[in-house]
């Protein structure tokens, strides 16, 4: 454990040059604050108001849209995180519905087997990870954070795959370490682990949505 902090305190503080840069990172330290957090209303229409003045406009121009409707747009993103030392011990499940809350601001939820499955001890209704699901206020602003504040403190970062799309219009991005969401506490973290981030869109197949998500500052690697 001592070194897996020790490792952590070598990693470099988020930088904020921009205008949306310092406004996420002040989020975020709102959201590190809270557990429950009543995302600020005038943060959250600022980055709708991105969305409408700036994407919609762009991506009718890219597409040919003939109506503002007909604009992909984000409708919710889950965050899952599965503990597989929950199967023999499910306390451990409690640092990481902290750990979830304090990166969403939102109350996680545990996730239980649907099935039994034998090779892996797994019973029924066993409680095998912790997921939310964000949507409005709350899924534009963790948004912004992730790409602005979280995302650029992994380790020799060079963007993220442009290839994780489902064939629907969704995407969904593999976090390694937790710790990468300034929100997280250190002191408190009990082990390093992995989340995965899906963002739900309304985009009818894989090009529209890696437009939408390019546009709204996803930095996929070129």
């Amino acid at each position: 454990m001592s070194e897996v902090k020790d490792d952590k305190k070598k990693e470099a503080k988020p930088k904020a040059t921009g205008k949306r840069e310092k406004a996420a990172l002040a989020n975020s330290l709102k959201v590190a604050a809270a557990g429950d957090l009543k995302v600020s209303p005038g943060y959250a229409v600022a980055i709708e108001e991105h969305y409408k003045n700036n994407v919609v406009p762009s991506l009718k121009k890219q597409f040919n849209f003939k109506s503002s409707m007909q604009v992909p747009r984000f409708t919710k993103i889950v965050i899952n995180c599965a503990v597989k030392e929950a199967i023999g011990n499910p306390k451990v499940l409690d640092s990481t519905l902290n750990d979830i809350m304090a990166i969403t601001g939102q109350k996680p939820v545990m996730t239980r087997a649907k099935k039994a499955i034998a090779a892996f001890k797994v019973r029924k209704g066993n409680a095998v990870a912790v997921a939310v699901t964000l949507r409005r206020a709350r899924m534009y602003e963790f948004f912004d954070r992730l790409v602005n504040i979280s995302l650029p403190r992994v380790r020799d970062f060079k963007g993220v795959s442009p290839k994780s799309f489902d064939g629907r219009g969704n995407y969904s991005l593999g976090v390694r370490e937790q710790v990468i969401f300034p929100e997280v506490n250190y002191d408190l973290v009990d082990k390093v682990r992995g989340l995965t981030i899906t963002i739900v869109t309304s985009a009818q197949n894989n090009e529209h949505a890696r437009a939408l998500l390019a546009e709204m500052g996803m930095p996929f690697r070129k």
